[in-house]
């Protein structure tokens, strides 16, 4: 056979092959095994142990020079050479010893054919053999006794072979019919046997099978690719990737190769500068990617010692390790990986989008294909841009050199006007980049088209994902070229910060039309009281600017919109108003989310940080934008509900409503209000309701609530019952509240968290009052523990109402069940990412309560544990917060002693802490 590309890829890349392979030494230590008496089994195992230990040192040699330089280019390639070798040992030894033939017909030969990934001459250490044994025409019996001795000796020595037999005949038909045969049979190589049957399938695959059908081809293998996509995700910024079937991974370059193959009949993409489909730099870029991908494959095959292709939460650490990628500069090790995953990813999309313009270009030409007489009829430019179809690109070679402003400009005309970008424009801007510098970046124009689409009536997510697709936004805006690809290890962000940031945006653009009204009422409506939307599109696109950077990315960003915001041709009063959104951008969501809002203090000390309703309105929106890009289901009703209400009790407080009035003035306003509502009522029975509440609960309980509570508390002392509850959806939060009357002790939170949780519920909030009759009035708001839907099945919510009061008479044994609950996300997520506990304790955030922020690792019972560490503290719970995200728990407690003040002595303090941290490290 003549010497091909993949002969020239094995000398390039796999050095001093014997070291691998000794092929002289064995072939000649198994003609001594033929040599001797020994019968045909004998000499088979003896030839079976010498192959044996030959493929372990050579697989053995091979991870030795992986481990030294980390080369999956070398791996996959000495691979191959290592199965090739041994094959044609094999083939030899069955074909020549076992079973010999003096004159062979030629019906009894075939040919040993490599496909697939092997055919290709890539091979990571835990991928299959794929072979062909191509016949001449129908099998015959020693044939088939040849082809069976060989998958024997094969599996004895554990390749993992997928095989078919066929003749030319079937190979051909199959092909035609079957897309995956056609590729195989695209790619096959030659091993060993006739090479002549070889060379006819080949030639009759070209002539057949190639010839006129390439259009087909094309459309067969992009339909392919897009299936595959939406079956893997169809982002290729997911958190745990598929590095071979996920988007912009390494079948996505195959798909490439394919039909550069199948419509040039090339074998080596470089051939493809020859033909202007590629430049250099391009075939270089994909060699680049390529090799990045395989090394990174190997090493998952390697480090995983099985097929795996998902870079999963629980091995991307220790791949990152191996890898040698270090923590650097505020950025931890693993996520650089991720980030050269990401941008290589980015890059393959690039040259997928390339390849197929440059095709679709072809193909045009050689189709005569000519656009219809009324297009014709239409401007044939627009705005100084050329129009091909609906495609913008440069009227001149040397636009972008002689003004590389027209970089930005062409994205601005293009949304402008509803139009894409040709790809032979985006190919040039790609290659231009180098000309956006500083003098372009404070260029006034530059600056004013930039404003411009971001802040755009006409969706500035696509037009900003085009510019950072082409690479523009990144050199553009320096700063934001920082978090392009950049991954967050954690099971909270779903996406990288630059594709959170575009979301976030779109999610603006998506309020300001009005298409969010139901999820988010209240954005959807201030939105449009903003006095400068210009601020705001500013804020959303820098608020994580400083994500993965040294200290808190939200100060740090601040100053990073001090310094771009001027250069962007914004005030100093709305550089201001930008540098404070990003500053506290994530304040509305810790304070409601984290935060007792019935609490007088918590909203005034919001309000101190907000100052005025503007500002209020702005970072309702921005919080808003940022909580629903972070990925799918982080947004829910329960979420909304808590925002609305800090955002309604600080409009009051900062208009001096009645928020800013004083408790007695609110608490007369709250009994006038609940005594019209319960005129039903005989007027003693409302008296004596009246005196049982404590000042907090009159001022954090609205009137309806209210009403339901005494109608639930009257009917508990009419029926001398020492516990009641309740359980309802409420639909304003979507969340369902289980609210309990009955005798006050310690451990009343703990037991009825046990129960929740043994019962599959999560606490998402709770408040907790004591009656002035000495009775508990406790609220659970809950959701389901594994989905956060709200649970509203009757026979559930029974189930419910008798675990509780189980849980509170003593029959429940909550401590031995929890220990059987599943966690919410997968035991390898828990091992990966772990959470160092934390305990805060803050006198300052309540009048009268003292302040507990746990963080921990999420796990089935940790409410339960957590308060059940507090009751034995002799801490009294008056409300609770529960959050969590990804596998971070953030539980705040609002607590007083068992005087009912504050914890202010520093020993208590230290031991509260000590206590709580135990809980988290059990």
């Amino acid at each position: 056979m003549p010497i091909t590309s993949l002969d020239y890829a094995y000398h390039q890349d796999v050095k001093n092959k014997t070291a691998i392979f000794p092929a002289s030494k064995l072939e000649a230590a198994i003609a001594e095994i033929c040599a001797t008496d020994d019968k045909g089994q004998v000499k088979r195992n003896k030839v079976l142990a010498l192959l044996r230990d030959a493929l372990q040192e050579g697989h053995a040699e091979v991870r030795r020079r992986f481990d030294k330089k980390s080369s999956g280019t070398m791996v996959v390639r000495a691979n191959c050479f290592l199965v090739d070798q041994i094959l044609k040992l094999v083939f030899k030894f069955v074909d020549e010893e076992l079973y010999p033939v003096g004159s062979r017909s030629k019906g009894e030969t075939f040919t040993v054919v490599a496909v697939g990934g092997y055919g290709r001459g890539e091979l990571a250490p835990q991928s299959d053999v794929d072979l062909l044994f191509l016949l001449p025409y129908k099998s015959v019996p020693r044939t088939e006794q040849v082809v069976e001795a060989m998958l024997y000796f094969l599996w004895d020595l554990n390749f993992k072979v997928g095989h078919s037999v066929r003749n030319v005949k079937e190979c051909i038909r199959s092909s035609l019919s079957d897309l995956t045969i056609n590729t195989a049979i695209l790619e096959a190589r030659y091993l060993c046997g006739d090479d002549a049957l070889y060379t006819k399938l080949r030639k009759t695959y070209d002539r057949v099978v190639r010839s006129g059908h390439g259009a087909e081809f094309i459309e067969q293998k992009l339909k392919e690719r897009s299936e595959r996509h939406k079956k893997v995700g169809g982002s290729r910024y997911t958190l745990e990737p598929n590095i071979k079937e996920g988007k912009g991974g390494l079948r996505d370059l195959h798909t490439l190769f394919w039909i550069a193959k199948f419509i040039y009949q090339v074998d080596d993409i470089s051939s493809l500068v020859e033909r202007g489909i590629f430049t250099r730099q391009e075939v270089r870029q994909f060699a680049k990617a390529q090799a990045f991908l395989w090394s990174l494959r190997c090493a998952l095959h390697y480090l995983t010692n099985r097929p795996e292709e998902r870079l999963s939460f629980d091995v991307q650490r220790d791949l990152a390790d191996w890898m040698h990628y270090t923590d650097h500069a505020g950025t931890k090790g693993v996520e650089r990986m991720m980030k050269h995953y990401f941008i290589v990813a980015k890059e393959v999309g690039g040259l997928t989008r390339i390849f197929c313009a440059t095709l679709e270009a072809e193909h045009n030409r050689r189709s005569g294909f000519r656009l219809p007489l009324p297009f014709l009829k239409r401007k044939r430019s627009i705005e100084k841009f050329r129009l091909e179809g609906d495609r913008l690109t440069f009227h001149k070679e040397d636009s972008i050199e002689t003004n590389p402003v027209e970089m930005l400009r062409i994205f601005h005309v293009a949304q402008k006007h509803d139009l894409d970008i040709h790809p032979a424009a985006l190919r040039k801007i790609t290659q231009s980049l180098r000309l956006i510098k500083r003098g372009v970046r404070q260029d006034e124009a530059a600056s004013r088209l930039f404003l411009n689409i971001l802040t755009s009536p006409k969706d500035p997510e696509k037009a900003l994902r085009r510019l950072n697709e082409s690479g523009v936004l990144g050199r553009f805006v320096p700063d934001f070229g920082r978090v392009v690809a950049l991954m967050q290890f954690n099971m909270y962000h779903h996406y990288t910060v630059d594709e959170h940031t575009l979301f976030a945006v779109g999610i603006l653009h998506q309020i300001e039309k009005g298409t969010l009204k139901k999820e988010a009422p209240i954005a959807s409506e201030v939105v449009h009281k903003i006095l400068s939307r210009k601020v705001l599109y500013v804020a959303v696109f820098l608020h994580d600017i400083a994500k993965g950077r040294p200290g808190d990315h939200s100060i740090e960003g601040a100053k990073i919109a001090q310094r771009i915001c001027p250069r962007m041709g914004l005030t100093p009063e709305e550089t201001e108003t930008v540098s404070w959104l990003v500053r506290y951008h994530l304040t509305m969501s810790e304070t409601a989310f984290s935060r007792d809002i019935d609490d007088p203090k918590t909203i005034q000390d919001f309000s101190e940080i907000v100052q005025s309703p503007e500002r209020l309105r702005l970072l309702l929106v921005l919080t808003v934008a940022d909580i629903r890009a972070v990925g799918p289901n982080v947004w829910n009703a329960w979420k909304a509900a808590l925002l609305r209400d800090l955002y309604w009790r600080t409009e009051e407080l900062l208009s001096g409503g009645l928020a800013a009035e004083g408790q007695e003035r609110r608490i007369q306003v709250a009994w006038e209000v609940l005594t019209k509502e319960l005129s039903h009522w005989p007027a003693q029975d409302v008296a004596k309701h009246l005196e049982l509440g404590t000042v907090s609960y009159w001022i954090s309980t609205d009137t309806e609530t209210q009403k339901r509570r005494a109608e639930l508390i009257r009917k508990a002392e009419n029926d001398k019952s020492y516990y009641t509850s309740e359980v309802r959806v409420d639909t304003y939060r979507q969340i369902t509240e289980v609210t309990i009357y009955a005798a006050d002790h310690p451990g009343l939170f703990s037991r009825v968290a046990g129960a929740l949780a043994v019962s599959g519920a999560s606490i998402e909030g709770a408040t907790i009052h004591t009656l002035k009759n000495g009775m508990a009035l406790d609220s659970f708001y809950i959701a389901d523990a594994q989905t956060k839907a709200v649970i509203n099945d009757p026979e559930r919510l029974a189930k419910l109402e008798a675990a509780i009061e189980q849980s509170l008479t003593g029959e429940l044994k909550v401590a031995k069940l929890l220990k059987n609950l599943p966690t919410r996300l997968p035991s390898r997520v828990h091992k990966a990412l772990k959470v160092k506990p934390r305990v805060l304790i803050d006198n300052k955030a309540s009048e009268s309560y003292t302040v507990l922020e746990v963080n921990g690792q999420d796990r089935p019972g940790l409410l339960y544990f957590l308060t059940q560490a507090l009751t034995k503290l002799g801490l009294l719970v008056h409300s609770a917060r529960i959050a969590t995200y990804g596998v971070r728990a953030v539980d705040v407690f609002y607590v007083q002693s068992a005087l009912g003040d504050k914890v202010s002595s520093e020993q208590k303090v230290k031991n509260i802490q000590k206590k709580l941290l135990e809980v988290l490290n059990a």
